[in-house]
């Protein structure tokens, strides 16, 4: 397995723009994004072109819906101070890196991601026999491989997509790490270490390799990472060299696994646009509480002193994620027992909801008045991003001999 070194342990994760932003959304990626770019170097892209993958018929709304997803990830916390945030499509290294991978990469791997076939029978009203919706997890795959992303958080049902980035990361250094004169570029990049640490690391490289001593694979990858006089390339030539490969040229990333989200939608099911059953984070407090007030409750209390399972309500999951442990002792109580109706059990809920999303709308309403505040954010990220797509996409057209003699 390779690891991704120190300098390229960046996280990647990018959003469609098919639509507002919900609560959903809120408690299941941007309060996670939010606490990681304070703690790694983040890239956060509007992924405009997997939207053409299931809308394609009309695009006309993507341009509006990506500012709005941008003022939506500012107003929650995203910070272009510490995270970079830009749109996919303004980046065309995505997609030359996706036509090269598209090169070695077998069509069963693509046909065998299981979210392939789930979406199909999930959008069963849309035309999705393109070649687009097939190859979407291999563009994901380069939206990744072109940052060399070292960690995606992503929920148990993309793990799959992560693991088939490693196979293609894999593949193509296999086929393309093998550079002319490796062994002995990687022979001088170990002298650059000095003799003391060389000497370890042809140590530490016996062991994992005649032995397979996985220990000992970690410390030389820690002996790699602290070493401050070798250059990145003679860093990951040695981390090919140690594992037996060839050059690592594009670092497998880790999958990041979040925390499962809590957040319920008005029905009991997964908030969702599709179950249209959301509170989207810019609804006006008015439509907010409307919906909240007239959501469905446990079906056992038709009338105010029928006692009821909290269970079995879907109100009782947003006491979950918005009430104290206090409020829900007081609910379940009274649930039971018929000592409060339902009206009185969800304000607690309508306060907790309203008291998180006015602080984000007004917020939006700030980032809204500011269009040219907005360019230069996504400009500025746009610019970033494109610094360190460049320097990948040189690095793979030299490993695929894509340059003049």
């Amino acid at each position: 397995m390779t690891s991704v070194t120190a300098q390229h342990a960046r996280v990647l994760s990018g959003m469609r723009p098919t639509g507002a932003l919900h609560l959903g959304h809120y408690h299941g990626v941007l309060k996670n994004w939010i606490e990681l770019q304070h703690e790694y170097e983040c890239f956060f892209f509007i992924a405009d072109w997997h939207a053409l993958t299931t809308h394609y018929e009309d695009p006309s709304l993507i341009p509006q819906s990506s500012q709005e997803m941008l003022i939506d990830w500012l107003a929650a916390g995203l910070n272009p101070g510490s995270a970079t945030l830009f749109i996919q499509s303004r980046v065309p290294e995505h997609a030359e890196l996706h036509l090269l991978l598209s090169m070695i990469t077998p069509l069963g791997w693509l046909e065998r991601v299981p979210s392939y076939k789930d979406q199909q029978e999930r959008l069963k009203e849309r035309d999705l026999a393109t070649y687009g919706f097939l190859g979407y997890p291999l563009l994901q795959s380069a939206d990744i491989l072109i940052y060399k992303a070292g960690q995606v958080p992503v929920g148990e049902d993309q793990v799959a997509h992560v693991e088939l980035t490693r196979e293609v990361a894999r593949r193509f250094n296999h086929i393309y790490g093998r550079e002319a004169g490796f062994e002995e570029k990687a022979e001088e990049a170990k002298r650059k270490m000095g003799k003391k640490n060389a000497k370890l690391f042809d140590r530490l490289r016996r062991q994992y390799q005649e032995q397979g001593d996985e220990e000992a694979l970690s410390v030389a990858h820690a002996l790699l990472e602290g070493q401050g006089n070798i250059t990145i390339s003679d860093r990951e030539r040695l981390l090919g060299y140690l594992e037996g490969s060839g050059r690592v040229i594009l670092p497998e990333p880790q999958a990041l696994l979040t925390k499962a989200s809590r957040m319920p939608g008005l029905d009991g099911q997964k908030m969702s646009k599709s179950y249209g059953n959301t509170i989207a984070l810019r609804d006006d407090p008015h439509t907010v509480e409307k919906a909240l007030r007239t959501m469905p409750t446990d079906p056992a209390r038709v009338r105010r002193n029928d006692p009821g399972d909290p269970g079995k309500c879907p109100v009782w999951q947003f006491h979950q994620v918005y009430s104290s442990a206090q409020v829900r002792d007081w609910v379940e109580e009274g649930c039971r027992s018929a000592g409060i109706g339902c009206l009185e059990c969800k304000r607690p809920v309508i306060d907790g909801v309203l008291a998180e999303l006015i602080p984000i709308q007004q917020r939006a309403a700030e980032y809204a008045d500011q269009p040219e505040l907005l360019r230069t954010i996504i400009n500025e990220g746009c610019e970033r991003a494109r610094d360190v797509a460049r320097e990948t996409i040189d690095e793979v057209r030299h490993a695929m001999s894509l340059i003049m003699p």
